[in-house]
């Protein structure tokens, strides 16, 4: 599974206009991110996939949000046109992730396999609930099965192979 390193993430989107002077309150797809960030030039994707790019000139945080200003954007009306509008970093932007850990972008697409080389599908998100991450896999039969991202159902992350071997077929619908 050939990567492209510079693919575009996105990491959020504009929730609405903040203010009157161009502030956008931004929804943050993972809230624990430091990607985003004063000086950054990022990708602004439209709902049209029309793909431009901005300076982000500030950013703080809010309560359950973050407050940015981008570079040509000192009105509402500025701001209301951006609603909607997702932000993103090319993949080769990010910093190297740790031993042992991965980027859910990495992962997506991946191919789902059991030890013994059988496919069981695609893995389609990563995705976290309060208690575990779950990695979501299309099954070859078309339904959608959770795998919990533990050792009882995953044995093996392999990043650079785009391969993610299963110990069971059996995940929770």
């Amino acid at each position: 599974m050939p990567r492209d390193p510079h693919r575009l993430i996105p990491l959020a989107e504009v929730a609405r206009p903040h203010g009157v002077q161009g502030e956008l309150r931004l929804k943050v797809y993972n809230p624990d991110s430091s990607l985003l960030g004063r000086g950054r030039t990022i990708a602004l994707i439209a709902a049209d996939g029309v793909t431009t790019e901005r300076k982000l000139t500030a950013c703080r945080p809010t309560e359950g949000a973050l407050l940015i200003r981008l570079e040509g954007v000192d009105d509402r009306n500025a701001a209301e046109a951006l609603r909607g509008v997702k932000l993103a970093l090319k993949r080769s932007d990010f910093p190297p992730a740790e031993d042992g850990e991965f980027y859910a972008c990495d992962v997506e697409g991946a191919r789902a396999v059991l030890a013994s080389g059988e496919d069981v599908g695609v893995v389609e998100e990563l995705r976290s609930y309060p208690s575990v991450e779950v990695l979501v896999v299309k099954t070859t039969e078309g339904t959608s099965l959770e795998f919990p991202l533990t050792e009882a159902f995953v044995e093996e992350v392999d990043v650079d192979a785009g391969v993610v071997r299963l110990t069971t077929r059996e995940g929770l619908e």
